[in-house]
Order: structure tokens, then C-alpha cells, then sequence
């Protein structure tokens, strides 16, 4: 069966979502300590103790990775499109607290974006799911 226009636009934005996830991990994961120690000190002057922006700063590279390989290939897209989402929740809230505007109105585009991916998950025909998991009939 040919697919939709509208699943082929769905599974386009899967994808280019999941390349900016990934795209994001990758450069960072082989520079995880200086990627860490610019968050911390961006966020030096808000109410996040650094042990936390440690934590996250050494995390988030490899969330964004998998996150990224999944929706690429369009495996586990439903739920891994909601951890992408809380991702950006996570990241306009931190945005938020050092009153940096731009990045949470940037954000904001993400999670539109998620927006449309989560609700529109029945029209993933070009992915792994609907291989492994599509009921037969």
C-alpha cells in the first residue's frame, strides 16, 4: 500500500527531529567535559545546585543520541517522542530560570514539533513500529 501524503510528511518530521536529536549527542558526547562545564557555568547564577547541572550536563548528550537513533528509524516513536518532548520541557524550564528568553522561545518550536509527532503517532507507516508492531489483518 502507498503511503499518504500525510505519512510521508510525518515520517519526514520524525526523521529531521530525530537528526537534530542525534546531530545534538553526537558532537557533544566526545567532548562530554567541556560540554558539562559550559552548562554549569551558564547556569552558575540560577537556583540549580551544580551537582545537578553536572549530572544533566554529563546525561544529556547520550538522551539526545538515543533519542535521535530512535526516532530516526522510527522505533518505540510514541514513547520516544514523549522523553523527547519532557527533554524540551526539561530545557525550557532551565532556559527559563537563567532568564535566557530566546532559547525557550526556541524550545517552544521543539515542542510544537513533538506536539505534532505524539499526536499524529497513526500516521507512522515508515518506521520500524509499523514492521514490528502493526497488527496483521
Amino acid at each position: 500500500m502507498k503511503a499518504t501524503p500525510k505519512q510521508t510528511a510525518y515520517a519526514l518530521l520524525r526523521i529531521t527531529m530525530g537528526i537534530n536529536f542525534f546531530g545534538h549527542g553526537l558532537t557533544r558526547l566526545p567532548k562530554i567535559p567541556s560540554f558539562r562545564d559550559w552548562m554549569v557555568s551558564q547556569f552558575q547564577e540560577s537556583i540549580l545546585p551544580d551537582f545537578l547541572l553536572y549530572t544533566w550536563g554529563s546525561v544529556l548528550p547520550f538522551i539526545e543520541f538515543i533519542i535521535g537513533t530512535l526516532l530516526i528509524i522510527g522505533l518505540f516513536t510514541y514513547r520516544t517522542a514523549i522523553a523527547g518532548a519532557l527533554v524540551i520541557a526539561i530545557l525550557i524550564l532551565g532556559s527559563c530560570l537563567i532568564e535566557h528568553w530566546e532559547w525557550a522561545g526556541a524550545q517552544m518550536l521543539y515542542a510544537l514539533f513533538y506536539f505534532f509527532i505524539i499526536s499524529q503517532v497513526s500516521e507512522n507507516k515508515w518506521s520500524i513500529d509499523n514492521k514490528l508492531f502493526a497488527s496483521k489483518s
